[in-house]
């Protein structure tokens, strides 16, 4: 067996799966995506001939050898930015993303986004997720959100960290400054969020339809007008904790979206920061804690919220 190719002999636990499944059953650090891929072209062979039927049942004992292609350049912008690296190794990634870097290209962010500096950042140490070579983005938070979020280099570990987001494992805390104080100052917002019917670049809590969304809060502090809030997420819906806590009554500072008209409070950005982020590492199963302090734009808010409250 070459470099460039891989053997496996099916289980007898396996017998009776498509090929597409038995054999990402096999090689975990494979999608199934990526499998059928490789059967579309011409990569795996049993007994010497090429097997190109992804629906073909395998059977205990057989042996198929994978000709691994090399993953496929980004087309993606590769754009030197510095990062705030929270935690590194082969397998994933921990950034304390600024506020004002969109994560995914866009229209109108093509080449200064997160992904564009994580390209530039991991180089080779990219494996090829869904056959191409760049990073997997498990959860986003918005543009002008700072704080924590986790990328996987490679397939398996996109995999087992998606799997943790929809299973509520991957754990997210949040801190947000909003107008008002809290009343009750800690409980769980549920309503299920939908994009709103009047506004379509905004979300909102829909009483019928939408997706179910759950968030835990409580208030860490109060100030005069304000409070600092602890939010955890229970899902992980677009915009959630605006969402919520604006539908409760308490808009974040500074949110251009969502933020009611009433008495300003100088600040250009939505106030809320991912503060804490906990996992399980997809290869070792080790349970991972990580926090970033808040960044400097919110402290000075805070210290002004003191000064205005004493």
């Amino acid at each position: 067996m070459s470099h460039s190719s891989k053997i496996v002999i099916i289980r007898e636990e396996d017998a009776g799966q498509r090929l597409d499944k038995g054999l990402s059953l096999l090689l975990p650090e494979f999608s199934r995506n990526r499998i059928q891929q490789l059967i579309n072209s011409a990569c795996v062979k049993a007994e010497g001939a090429i097997i190109t039927d992804a629906a073909r049942k395998v059977k205990q004992g057989e042996k198929y050898e994978i000709t691994l292609l090399p993953a496929e350049p980004s087309t993606l912008a590769v754009t030197e930015v510095y990062l705030d690296i929270i935690y590194e190794d082969k397998h994933l990634i921990v950034i304390n993303k600024p506020a004002g870097m969109t994560v995914h290209p866009a229209p109108g962010h093509t080449n200064d986004t997160l992904v564009n500096a994580l390209l530039a950042h991991c180089g080779n140490s990219l494996s090829g997720i869904g056959g191409v070579m760049r990073p997997g983005i498990v959860h986003r938070i918005d543009k002008d959100t700072s704080g924590l979020l986790v990328v996987a280099k490679h397939d398996n570990a996109h995999r087992h960290l998606a799997a943790q987001l929809a299973e509520r494992t991957l754990k997210r805390q949040y801190l947000a400054i909003v107008k008002g104080v809290p009343n009750p100052l800690f409980g769980t917002i549920e309503g299920n969020i939908a994009r709103s019917s009047i506004n379509r670049k905004k979300m909102a809590v829909v009483k019928s339809g939408g997706k179910a969304a759950k968030t835990h809060y409580k208030t860490a502090e109060v100030f005069e007008g304000c409070a600092l809030v602890r939010c955890t997420l229970e899902t992980g819906r677009t915009h959630q904790i605006r969402v919520h806590l604006t539908h409760m009554g308490y808009p974040l500072v500074g949110d251009q979206v969502y933020g009611r008209k009433g008495k300003h409070i100088d600040f250009n950005r939505q106030a809320l920061h991912a503060a804490e982020l906990t996992l399980i590492h997809p290869i070792t199963g080790k349970v991972m804690e990580f926090s970033a302090p808040l960044p400097e734009d919110m402290c000075e808010l805070l210290e002004r919220l003191m000064r205005i409250t004493v």
